[in-house]
């Protein structure tokens, strides 16, 4: 009988980047978004800086990447503290249910709590049902509604 073999979280490095490239972008078409050359490349960037406050990590077994994560430190108003947003999860269709999604944010907590510790935050879609019953069983559902605009840059 063969053994499989263990799924593997760690922080994502430079060899990664056309296998991340894939999953950003498989994660766009997932979200009706369309994540141009330049986008996947600012994100790669602020990934691979140790000047920029989001963090990636990847899941895989052996040289296979089944997923990804960001996650951004932040200040909490309410604490007067350090917390955390995961902004990105993904994992490949195949993953699912596999447990991958499960070991990111294990991950994401260990690594939270080993700088600084706070509030791991983050939202999904209202109807990605598969994904809340997941985060159902990581987490507790707050009662915030979330809203944005968008706001235009200026030169002056």
């Amino acid at each position: 009988m063969a053994t499989e073999v263990a799924l593997t979280v760690r922080p994502i490095g430079p060899e990664d980047r056309n296998p991340w490239q894939s999953l950003f972008q498989a994660y766009g078409v997932f979200y009706k978004t369309d994540f141009t050359s330049d986008i996947c490349d600012n994100v790669w960037d602020w990934l691979m800086s140790d000047n920029h406050p989001v963090r990636g990590f990847i899941a895989g077994r052996g040289d296979s990447i089944l997923g990804f994560a960001h996650l951004r430190a932040q200040h909490d108003t309410f604490s007067a503290g350090p917390s955390w947003f995961l902004d990105d999860l993904f994992t490949t269709p195949e993953a699912r249910g596999q447990g991958v999604a499960t070991s990111l944010i294990s991950h994401l907590k260990h690594y939270a709590s080993t700088h600084g510790g706070g509030t791991l935050r983050w939202i999904t879609a209202a109807d990605n049902h598969t994904a809340q019953h997941l985060y159902d069983s990581l987490a507790q559902r707050t009662s915030w509604v979330v809203y944005q605009d968008q706001v235009p840059g200026s030169t002056s």
